[in-house]
């Protein structure tokens, strides 16, 4: 996902704008002559790059760095993290759509929701997105470098929503009907993969990773090496309706039983300790040693690093991830998956940011 290096000469000027961009996102000012020691890259392509990108809004000149000695004071230069603003949009609510206007920097600076009418049918629900990206839009006081939608459901590489029950799509051209619409550029992924992004870039995530949205339902977004795990059937990461166990277990809105999303699912945890709260710590512990059990096969088939969950705080803290944590050591080979962690993200307003990450990567090279 990362820009590392150089490349051959025919994607050379592509791929080494991004690395210049990719460069100065995550490190912070320094001048053109730090640019090239940092990427490689000759002093005269780094010139030609940043005066292109200068020219492009995207990176400023800060000022002049104070040096002793002799010699000219070099110009530091930066992104221009507030010279364009990208729209955010989250779809994964069951009652509402989220949605923000964001900097460069994935910073909150506008925020609007539209409510979601009950059984509302696939136009209302498409039409509830339209009001949301239009408030958004005159809510911008930059220019708008893209449009980043984290929808629920199977979702193809074109931004086409194959499969959202929750909101009666099926084959919805979603990305390319709102950029019909607004004529700008448009982001379609999954919710859970639009989350994962933002954990890799804004928060501390390893390039081996795979976050778990815990709520309503159950999803997962994967980063295997350092790239996007999507999958043939464009499903990687579905993961709420893998059956856990063999012993039954509560029905699922799917119609089996035990699958992981009815054992773990946020209303069904709440309404468990809200009937016995005695049992509370027993009831996490057992919804996290089903998630381990889930999640096991995962980390070891990827070599995983790392899994982080999103979710109410107050439910996957304390024993729930105590017992995941534990049922994922003891399931897999002992001695080489024991320093993988199980860990609660810092992130708030995941997907939304995520959904900025997508249009940063898209449109800049940067993630």
């Amino acid at each position: 996902m990362r820009t590392t290096g150089k490349v051959l000469p025919e994607q050379a000027r592509s791929h080494n704008r991004s690395l210049v961009l990719q460069t100065l996102y995550h490190r912070g000012e320094m001048s053109r002559a730090d640019l090239s020691r940092e990427t490689g890259l000759t002093r005269v392509t780094i010139s030609d790059l940043v005066a292109e990108c200068i020219a492009d809004g995207i990176v400023r000149e800060i000022g002049v760095r104070e040096v002793a000695g002799p010699g000219k004071p070099p110009i530091v230069i930066d992104i221009d993290r507030d010279g364009h603003q990208i729209i955010g949009v989250d779809l994964s609510g069951t009652a509402a759509f989220q949605g923000a206007v964001l900097n460069l920097d994935g910073h909150m600076l506008h925020r609007r929701t539209v409510s979601l009418p009950v059984d509302a049918d696939p136009d209302e629900a498409y039409a509830a997105v339209v009001e949301l990206v239009r408030e958004l839009i005159a809510a911008a006081d930059r220019p708008v470098l893209g449009i980043g939608v984290g929808s629920p459901g199977i979702v193809r590489p074109d931004g086409t929503v194959l499969s959202a029950p929750n909101l009666s799509w099926s084959d919805l051209p979603l990305e390319q009907r709102l950029h019909d619409e607004f004529a700008m550029p448009v982001l379609v992924r999954n919710d859970a993969n639009a989350a994962v992004l933002a954990e890799y870039t804004f928060g501390a995530a390893r390039s081996d990773i795979m976050l778990v949205r815990i709520g309503r339902g159950v999803g997962a977004g994967l980063i295997a090496g350092g790239q996007a795990v999507i999958g043939g059937r464009f499903a990687a990461g579905e993961i709420g309706h893998v059956v856990t166990g063999t012993d039954d277990g509560p029905l699922c809105a799917c119609g089996n039983r035990g699958c992981l999303e009815a054992w773990v699912n946020a209303p069904h945890l709440l309404a468990l300790i809200e009937a016995d709260p005695a049992r509370r710590g027993e009831i996490l512990a057992q919804a996290g040693r089903r998630l381990g059990i889930a999640i096991a096969p995962i980390v070891a088939a990827l070599d995983l690093s790392q899994v982080v969950l999103a979710g109410a705080p107050e439910l996957l803290g304390g024993e729930f991830v105590e017992a995941a944590t534990k049922t994922l050591h003891t399931r897999t080979l002992d001695g080489v998956f024991e320093d993988v962690e199980i860990v609660l993200t810092a992130q708030r307003d995941i997907v939304l940011r995520g959904a900025a990450v997508m249009v940063l990567s898209a449109q800049l090279g940067v993630s």
